[in-house]
């Protein structure tokens, strides 16, 4: 009792103690966050900022000090560009068919290896393993999958049919086609996640489920998706983000194509700022997309997100 005393008093003692009238642990605090403060600062506050400054004038990267101010023209142009909606419409669409196999396809292949079933450590390895390719590398696999002639699906398809379909030619099938490769590339890092989650949960709920005659399903709704709810949340947020993100799988293998089906927003930046040299333009893109996911993670947390 004693020793838990003079423990408290010496904890007391060094709260107490100040540097220039603020907390010494506060200081300490502080200073041990400066490295990374300084990191976030030039290279996320900065260039925000900085963006943000761009979007707002006529930008010319080669003489800043040139660039022609005009406030907000670059957002009333953009929202009248029909180009900039066939590119959100494009966004949207692949973003509808891709986060929610995203989603749904990673929690049921991390309930399925959860089970005690054999080979479940290859099962593991076997769903994961896309992930760590790049997307480059990802892009010309499926390059060579999606192709018209000599294509690993074609292939197959030729047995049934005689005229098997363009893949990355159709403006029909398209975009679902880079969605479906984006799913197969990504959907193990939220595999990972969840059955991390789904392993957290203590089985002693299910065993009170059980007792009180609760059914799989029931189990599944009242027990698992309550205790998993944060987990799904992030993948949720998460998997918004990046899709509303996509670039590369447009960029490399159909660029925008065909006829502009697969155009998307942060494709369109590129052209924009990249191809035409609108640099302003681009920037405005930028940050249009940037209140769109922060309304999108807004809404996902208030749908989802816990009533804590």
């Amino acid at each position: 009792m004693g020793l838990r005393n003079r423990f408290t008093t010496g904890e007391n003692e060094r709260a107490q103690q100040t540097v220039f009238g603020v907390r010494k642990e506060t200081v300490e605090g502080i200073a041990w966050s400066l490295p990374y403060l300084a990191v976030f600062s030039v290279f996320l506050v900065w260039p925000a900022l900085k963006g943000f400054y761009m979007s707002l004038h006529n930008w010319d990267p080669f003489v800043p000090s040139e660039s022609e101010f005009i406030g907000l023209e670059n957002y009333i142009e953009l929202f009248n560009d029909p180009v900039f909606w066939d590119a959100m419409k494009g966004t949207i669409y692949f973003v509808a068919l891709s986060v929610p196999l995203l989603v749904l396809l990673g929690l049921g292949l991390a309930l399925g290896v959860n089970k005690n079933v054999k080979g479940k450590t290859v099962l593991r390895a076997i769903y994961f393993s896309p992930y760590i390719l790049t997307v480059a590398v990802v892009t010309l696999i499926w390059s060579e999958v999606y192709s018209e002639g000599y294509g690993l699906i074609n292939y197959y398809l030729g047995f049934v049919m005689s005229d098997p379909p363009g893949w990355l030619t159709s403006t029909e099938l398209a975009m679902p086609a880079l969605a479906f490769m984006t799913v197969w590339w990504l959907v193990g890092f939220n595999f990972v996640i969840f059955l991390a989650a789904r392993q957290g949960v203590p089985e002693r709920l299910y065993e009170a489920a059980r007792l009180d005659g609760a059914s799989t399903w029931r189990a599944f709704k009242d027990v698992t998706l309550p205790q998993m709810r944060n987990s799904i949340l992030f993948v949720v947020i998460i998997q918004f983000i990046l899709q509303f993100q996509v670039f590369a799988q447009p960029f490399v293998l159909t660029s925008g194509g065909p006829r502009g089906s697969t155009d998307t927003l942060v494709y369109y930046l590129y052209r924009s700022a990249f191809s035409q040299h609108q640099y302003g333009y681009g920037a405005a893109i930028g940050y249009v997309l940037v209140m769109i996911l922060v309304v999108i993670a807004l809404i996902n947390f208030k749908v989802i997100g816990t009533n804590d």
